[in-house]
């Protein structure tokens, strides 16, 4: 996975998140619209300007003096902790 920063400033966040998918993103997406400080989080596949399908663009959205790149860490972190205990279920239940 590479992460490139298109647009960063004390609220908002914009970052290009190459080789994932709709899988991925949303389940991010998801985990970020829940934490403390996330006005908005969205992504975008085929941006208009690009003129074809491209790498999903994350946006972020802070508020409360919530720096964005700390609310993508805590969303990260949080997807992990849920992939760890679906993955711990499904073995204590195999």
């Amino acid at each position: 996975m590479e992460l490139r920063v298109i647009e960063k400033t004390d609220t908002e966040l914009r970052i290009e998140i190459a080789g994932e998918d709709h899988t991925f993103m949303n389940v991010l997406k998801g985990e970020l619209l829940e934490a403390d400080g996330v006005s908005a989080a969205t992504y975008n596949m085929n941006p208009e300007q690009s003129g074809g399908q491209t790498e999903p663009v994350l946006s972020i959205t802070t508020e409360d003096g919530r720096d964005p790149l700390d609310a993508l860490a805590d969303g990260a972190s949080a997807v992990r902790e849920t992939t760890d205990a679906f993955k711990d279920a499904f073995e204590a239940a195999a």
